[in-house]
């Protein structure tokens, strides 16, 4: 099964809603606690390439976007296929 580390923050819908499609799919994750200002949160942009929202989602290291990034992958058929290798 893949690595996924997801940088949440607190009260954020978008970070719920991306884990609860892992947490459906059975997958498990790292969650990382990355509220603004943070050293996680600028770990975060810089692995994506320069987002600055959370979540953002990384699967084997590849930076996904963000919750409806993760749940378009989903509704193509993509997302299992990633989340296997």
């Amino acid at each position: 099964m893949a690595k996924v580390d997801i940088y949440v923050q607190d009260f954020c819908p978008y970070c719920a809603r991306a884990k609860a499609l892992l947490d459906r799919k059975g997958v498990p994750y790292n969650e990382i606690y990355a509220p603004n200002g943070s050293a996680a949160r600028q770990e975060a942009i810089a692995r994506s390439g320069g987002r600055t929202t959370v979540p953002q989602v990384f699967i084997d290291g590849q930076p996904v976007g963000g919750s409806d990034d993760l749940h378009a992958l989903d509704r193509a058929g993509r997302l299992d296929a990633m989340l296997a290798a």
